[in-house]
């Protein structure tokens, strides 16, 4: 007699918990210091088969308005025309293409847009555990780094220094803790 009773993929949706990861980046000012950032309002799913961590999928929104640089004017610049047009591109996405292991580390490939710009980036991703929470939750939580040329999202605003070189520079480091509770 055939069973009519799902079958268990093991596939499972996790929703990132927003107050317990950060988007961050980093990149040169006046070619001397390191400015960094982060965006506050980011969305983020990951639906993997348990078994078999590189066949998940990956996809997050990030909120344009939401950059916190602690400057609220240049918070304003790089809300405008000049850098990331938020009221014209009002998100930034990523969607997984492909995850690769190697030994403990993965390598998450995907599509990422600004400005309407996608380009493939990679995301070197350490699983950093799992666990129970007080109120019986699973959650999972992962950290991330890549490097962009921000040139290559259309972002090139930038002024020349008298003394040579530029006020922004052209690396972005991208930091990601993310704390993920499954669905």
């Amino acid at each position: 007699m055939a069973s009519t009773a799902p079958v268990q993929t093991g596939v499972t949706t996790w929703n990132l918990d927003p107050s317990h990861s950060s988007v961050e980046f980093a990149v040169k000012h006046m070619m001397i210091s390191t400015v960094r950032g982060r965006f506050a309002d980011v969305k983020a799913t990951v639906v993997a088969d348990e078994s078999n961590l590189v066949s998940a999928s990956v996809n997050a929104e990030i909120a344009v308005a939401s950059i916190d640089t602690r400057a609220e004017q240049r918070d304003a610049h790089l809300r405008s025309a000049d850098f990331f047009d938020a009221g014209q591109f009002p998100t930034i996405t990523f969607r997984s293409t492909k995850i690769e292991r190697r030994g403990d580390e993965l390598r998450v490939f995907g599509d990422l847009t600004i400005r309407g710009v996608t380009r493939q980036i990679v995301l070197d991703v350490t699983d950093e555990g799992r666990g129970r929470d007080p109120w019986g939750g699973e959650r999972a939580g992962f950290s991330g780094t890549a490097k962009i040329n921000r040139r290559d999202f259309g972002l090139t605003w930038n002024q020349a220094l008298e003394t040579g070189g530029v006020l922004v520079g052209e690396e972005v480091r991208i930091s990601i803790d993310a704390e993920f509770v499954r669905a």
